[in-house]
Parts: structure tokens; C-alpha cells; sequence
């Protein structure tokens, strides 16, 4: 099912009027869930170009990255054999451009849902799935992500398939499996990925990083930049330089 049919699920998320009334995510949304292992933050992120900074302020906030490919081979006008995943894998679009954003923003751990198993021709095509994986890990690797250490499954959030429990649909699907320094892991569901998350260490003896947000242009004073604080474990000594830092900004 497109969004326009499956848009009531996505209010949880979609809360602003104006998402509501477009039925497109604008501006990012938090929700939060307990799996057996984590206590799970979501951060919805837009994907449509026109809300990138709202995407990006998102992203760089995210420890993994659920990249959803839709496997959809809803054609559009014009251009004839060309399905939702084929555009979105092309130069300039969204799969594309948010797998690129997600490693540049260091988000070094990734998963690969691929969505909307139920509409495929036939329903929940094994054909189709391992054509749409084979295209996104030869992509995957060209910007840096070690395909062997991504999680793949196929999904379908309409019916819940392969997202809480295995799914009868898809016997074909024996199930993922990522290999890495820290430990192999393997499953069959979407919610059993979450739990093979490895939660990255926080480097506070390192010198502080304040990622830029935005920049702005104040007439008389100059030129401000915007940071985001997401180091908060600050020593004391830290504070008589910063502090006398950001007088010197003034």
C-alpha cells in the first residue's frame, strides 16, 4: 500500500497540520519503545529533498540508520520498466542520497528494510528482494559500508511481515546474518536487528565536537554560527576555556 492509503499508521509519528493534511513527513519526530535488550528511541526523518536540513538534523543525532527501500514496482509515466526502488536508487534519488548523508554524518551502523514485500509481482517475490539487495550493497559499498556487516531483511509494514515475528510469507527468507569485529549476529525480523545494535562508546576524553546546525547573518554583529551540544559528559576544566571561547565569538 502507498502512504496515502497507509497514512493513519503514520500519524504516530506525522503530528504537525500540516503533515497531517499533506500526508509527508516535514520536520523530524521522536517516539520511544522497549525491546528485551534496548530502550529504543525512533527519530522519524523526512525524506523528500525540500526538507533535507530538517533530515539531516535528524540523522546526525541517530547510533544506527533503518535505510527502508520499497520494493514497489509501481511504474511512472514515461519512463517504462522503472519502479519506486529504481528511482530512489538513481543519481538523485532519496535511497541514494540518505545512504550518502547517513555514513557522512558517521552513522556507521546500517539497516536495510525492504519495504512493501506485499506488492510485488508476484506478492513477496524472492526475485525481487535479491534484486533490490544486490543493487543497494553494490552502492552501499562505493560510500563506505561493509555490506557484510548490514543487516537485510524484507519487510512489509502494511501487514507487519518479518517485523515482530517471522513471516509464512516469505519462506524463501532464511533469515539475516552480519558479520563483525564484535560479534556475529543473525535473525529473521526487523525488531531482532534493534537488538544487535552495538551501541558506540562515547569518546570523552576527546576534544569537544559541536556539530554546526546552521549558520546565520545578523546584520551589525556578524556571522553566527549554530552548534548542537551532544557531548554532556563535561569535566570542569573544560568550562574556563570554553566559556572565555565563546566571549571571544561575542
Amino acid at each position: 500500500m502507498g502512504k496515502t492509503s497507509s497514512f493513519k499508521y503514520a500519524w504516530v509519528l506525522d503530528k504537525l497540520k500540516a503533515e497531517r493534511e499533506r500526508g509527508i513527513t516535514i520536520d523530524i519526530s521522536l517516539w520511544k519503545f522497549e525491546t528485551s535488550k534496548y530502550y529504543v528511541t525512533i527519530i522519524d526523518a523526512p525524506g523528500l529533498r525540500e526538507f533535507i536540513k530538517n533530515m539531516i538534523t535528524g540523522k546526525s543525532q541517530a547510533d544506527c540508520a533503518v535505510l527502508i527501500a520499497g520494493a514497489k514496482p509501481l511504474r511512472h509515466p514515461g519512463i517504462p520498466g522503472v519502479g519506486k526502488f529504481e528511482a530512489g536508487i538513481s543519481k538523485n534519488g532519496q535511497t541514494h542520497e540518505h545512504a550518502l548523508l547517513a555514513y557522512t554524518l558517521g552513522v556507521k551502523q546500517l539497516i536495510v528494510g525492504v519495504n512493501k514485500m506485499d506488492s510485488t509481482e508476484p506478492p513477496y517475490s524472492q526475485k525481487r528482494y535479491e534484486e533490490i539487495i544486490k543493487e543497494v550493497s553494490t552502492y552501499i559499498k562505493k560510500i563506505g559500508y561493509n555490506p557484510d556487516t548490514v543487516a537485510f531483511v524484507p519487510i512489509s509494514g502494511w501487514n507487519g511481515n518479518n517485523m515482530l515475528e517471522p513471516s509464512a510469507n516469505m519462506p524463501w527468507f532464511k533469515g539475516w546474518k552480519v558479520t563483525r569485529k564484535d560479534g556475529n549476529a543473525s535473525g529473521t525480523t526487523l525488531l531482532a536487528i534493534l537488538d544487535c545494535i552495538l551501541p558506540p562508546t562515547c569518546p570523552t576524553d576527546k576534544p569537544l565536537h559541536l556539530p554546526l546546525q546552521d549558520v546565520y547573518k545578523i546584520g551589525g554583529i556578524g556571522t553566527a554560527p549554530v552548534d548542537e551540544w551532544r557531548l554532556v559528559f563535561l569535566s570542569l576544566a573544560w568550562w574556563s576555556p570554553l566559556l572565555r571561547s565563546m566571549l571571544q565569538l561575542k
